[in-house]
């Protein structure tokens, strides 16, 4: 068990991750004045990941696991081992910013309610744009496709300041998420047979669901590599959004709105692998195929899940969820951008 001298932990996992560490850890230690203790979870890596982080950042606690169960996994058993406050999940691959940790901290003691929050997340590639994962803060549609304020789908805006405030998300990204420690425990922490993706969404849905108010705090902002892990477009990738997709439906969704939601969505799934057979990426097609087959043979394992979800709801938080389709607004009506959307989140308060 690690015991933070400080209020909040801000847990790295960290696979392989030497590469990212000289890069960003320095920056990270350089802030951890301002109020964090940093911790490196090496998830079973076959690198020199702890040798060089014990020789060149003595002050940086670090957890071993033996078996790499992938990302979500890693993270939950490694949050069983620290005790503090708050939780700062933060991928290998991030940069951070001077004051990026203050504003987060601010809003979880100011804002009554709020139980995790992420920063403005910009592309390390192409510093003035979003970044996929999470860019200004998550949504929801009515149909269960997730998107982005500054990200939707392929299209990434320039950050030119329009995003510039504090609001209420229905999810905020596991790339850099600030958590309230007693919270995550109680929601159940992340589910680690999601393996990875989506499983901050999960949680965050699951928050919501207990009453509580997930935010985006316009005044950190990090920087994200990307795909690091699993690549942007792979088949690893597509499987995991597919098949994660239909679990955090049937684990958190009303049942009354799940008797028409999934014949929806196998015919909206069906669409999107009908474009891949037009475009002649079969891969893409079996991937999809392959998701929902796997989703389908671990239905048991799934209904046990939403039994256990179902039990902690108080309150059913709808905030975030935009009440229209997002996929036919983009590929139909060629709404590229949120403010194309007409459609505002509230101010967290």
């Amino acid at each position: 068990m690690i015991i933070c001298a400080h209020d909040t932990a801000v847990v790295i996992l960290s696979y392989n991750g030497r590469k990212w560490h000289e890069l960003f850890l320095p920056g990270i230690v350089a802030e951890a004045e301002t109020g964090y203790e940093v911790i490196v979870v090496d998830n079973a890596s076959t690198d020199d990941t702890l040798q060089y982080l014990h020789e060149n950042f003595p002050t940086v606690k670090t957890l071993q696991i033996s078996i790499n169960r992938g990302f979500a996994s890693g993270y939950a058993d490694a949050l069983k081992l620290i005790q503090a406050k708050y939780y700062v999940l933060l991928s290998a691959d991030f940069e951070v910013t001077p004051g990026w940790y203050p504003p987060l901290l601010n809003a979880m003691q100011r804002y009554q309610g709020l139980a995790a929050c992420q920063p403005k997340i910009r592309y390390w590639k192409e510093r003035e744009m979003f970044e996929y994962a999470g860019a200004a803060g998550g949504f929801k549609d009515r149909y269960g496709y997730l998107f982005c304020r500054g990200r939707i789908f392929d299209d990434l805006e320039k950050d030119k300041g329009q995003y510039n405030d504090d609001i209420e998300v229905f999810w905020a990204s596991g790339g850099c998420l600030m958590v309230r420690a007693d919270l995550y425990h109680k929601a159940g922490g992340l589910d680690a047979e999601l393996y990875a993706h989506m499983e901050e969404v999960d949680l965050c849905w699951r928050l919501k669901n207990m009453g509580y108010k997930i935010g985006y705090i316009a005044g950190s902002t990090v920087y994200h590599v990307g795909g690091s892990v699993i690549s942007y477009g792979s088949p690893q990738k597509l499987f995991y959004n597919f098949r994660n997709n239909l679990v955090l439906l049937l684990k958190n969704e009303r049942a009354g709105t799940l008797l028409w939601l999934f014949p929806v969505r196998l015919v909206l799934d069906g669409v999107a692998g009908m474009q891949f057979l037009l475009k002649g990426k079969f891969r893409e097609v079996y991937t999809i195929i392959r998701a929902h087959f796997n989703f389908y043979s671990k239905l048991g394992m799934w209904l046990r899940k939403r039994k256990e979800a179902q039990k902690i709801i108080t309150h059913r938080d709808e905030e975030g969820i935009y009440p229209h389709s997002i996929v036919w607004n983009y590929f139909a009506l060629r709404k590229k951008t949120f403010d194309k959307l007409k459609w505002e989140p509230k101010r967290l308060s």
